[in-house]
């Protein structure tokens, strides 16, 4: 095992060592995620959980960025024709990114360029964040959701923490002020970003599987107790009752009419 996919697949798979690389793979898009990304991350994750040459997972981003989210493009929204198909699929969203939670090898998030909106929670489903103090990690830039991932990042930085950066639309921090605010447990210049923590993977990987897969589950025991899993889901549904607003709806109007640079640059103007 080592490979997964071609440079084509929107996520691609290969083994360095001891070391399961998962790549996002939608540069020419900022790794924005569609249907095909999910569909090719869960083949990525089955092929590294069931790879027993790997003991650590690094999830990253080709190209300039991490991942700008959802993709908001006509080609890549997915557009639910009632509430309660539109909480399903976004529940099935929550469900993808926690089968990393649920993996028993540990994942570290390897995060640079732009990390933004829904692009923000695969890593917080990670054993660990190292981040590029060079990077940029936001909350959405326009309205078109609520409830979904503030609740996530609550367990990461606290409640106080994870509003300030949800009310205020569009919000934006460094890799430093991440990892202060406790989103990454690493930080490096981005341009040693990949090196050094493929060194923390490889350190970890000398312990064998069976005593990591009990130490994540042991870890993992605590946020489930705090209620993290509950949480999360529970997420979808404020996210689907936000979708059938009049601000939603006026945000996605903006977005269809104007596209996004200049909906967002009007809100930022003028808000609602």
């Amino acid at each position: 095992m080592g490979n997964h996919g071609t440079a084509d697949s929107a996520v691609i798979y290969r083994r360095e060592g001891r070391v399961g690389m998962i790549g996002l793979n939608r540069p020419h898009k900022l790794n924005a995620m569609n249907r095909q990304l999910i569909a090719d991350f869960v083949a990525a994750l089955e092929e590294f959980s069931a790879d027993d040459g790997a003991r650590v997972g690094i999830l990253y981003g080709e190209g300039a960025a991490f991942s700008t989210g959802v993709d908001l493009t006509p080609e890549g929204r997915y557009e639910a024709p009632d509430p309660l198909r539109d909480r399903a699929a976004i529940e099935q969203s929550v469900r993808t990114w926690l089968r990393i939670w649920e993996c028993p090898k540990p994942v570290i998030a390897q995060v640079h360029g732009y990390c933004i909106a829904g692009g923000t929670q695969p890593p917080l489903f990670c054993d660990i964040v190292a981040v590029a103090e060079e990077a940029r990690i936001g909350f959405p830039k326009m309205p078109v959701g609520a409830g979904f991932i503030s609740p996530m990042w609550s367990f990461r930085v606290g409640s106080q923490n994870a509003r300030l950066m949800s009310y205020d639309v569009g919000s934006e921090i460094t890799g430093r002020q991440a990892y202060e605010m406790g989103y990454a447990a690493l930080i490096f210049p981005e341009r040693l970003l990949a090196e050094k923590t493929y060194e923390v993977a490889e350190r970890i990987a000398r312990l064998p599987s069976d005593i990591l897969a009990i130490k994540k589950a042991s870890n993992n025991r605590v946020q489930e107790l705090q209620g993290f899993r509950a949480a999360v889901l529970g997420a979808a549904e404020w996210d689907a009752i936000a979708h059938t607003s009049s601000t939603v709806a006026q945000a996605r109007e903006w977005i269809g009419k104007w596209g996004l640079k200049e909906a967002i640059a009007k809100f930022d103007s003028e808000g609602m």
